[in-house]
């Protein structure tokens, strides 16, 4: 291994670490707890060294982002691959949903928290293509002679919503299957 490559390696390294790291923080007390004197605290690495690997918190936040639509994107790929296909929309659906509960500041980095990360332009990154890819497949089953773009998005739609009501204790506990049951049925044509 050349000089170089034990340089980048060890690079790769340290920012996956620093990524963990935020990550870890924010699920166990929330963003807010995430700075980079933290940071440097939890992993024992200077300020600058976070910062030679990124510009900011906000770049930080994406680049978890980033894991987390990787992720997400493997956890609804396994739900479709999984289930037969009459039953893919509603095993994607549960499994978004189970996703964004295990993993909610994650799911607010990805979701809520302001980004430069865009949807659906030339510039997406490739992990969120394959999040949204993994939702439009479980759609392409369904949506003849429908536009499956905006099923797509109609269905995206309903399960942030869904994950924003309850987290916020705004929809009756218990009740997840039967809500993605209903809506499932709701976008068969």
């Amino acid at each position: 291994m050349t000089i170089d490559d034990r340089r980048q390696r060890d690079r790769t390294a340290q920012r996956l670490l620093i990524t963990l790291t935020a990550r870890t923080i924010a699920e166990r007390e929330g963003w807010a707890a995430v700075t980079t004197r933290r940071l440097s605290t939890e992993i024992e690495y200077s300020q600058p060294v976070i910062y030679k690997h990124f510009s900011s918190l906000d770049d930080l936040v994406e680049a978890v982002a980033l894991d987390g639509f990787d992720e997400l994107a493997a956890a609804l790929e396994s739900a479709r691959s999984d289930s037969a296909a009459d039953v893919q929309l509603a095993a994607v659906a549960l499994a978004y949903l189970d996703y964004a509960a295990e993993h909610p500041a994650l799911y607010d980095a990805m979701f809520t928290r302001s980004t430069s990360l865009r949807f659906g332009t030339d510039e997406t990154p490739p992990p969120l293509a394959a999040a949204y890819a993994q939702l439009r497949a479980a759609i392409d089953s369904v949506s003849d002679p429908r536009d499956p773009e905006t099923l797509t998005e109609v269905l995206w739609s309903a399960l942030h919503g869904l994950v924003a009501l309850s987290r916020a204790g705004r929809l009756r506990a218990g009740r997840e299957a039967e809500r993605v049951e209903l809506l499932a049925r709701s976008l068969q044509p």
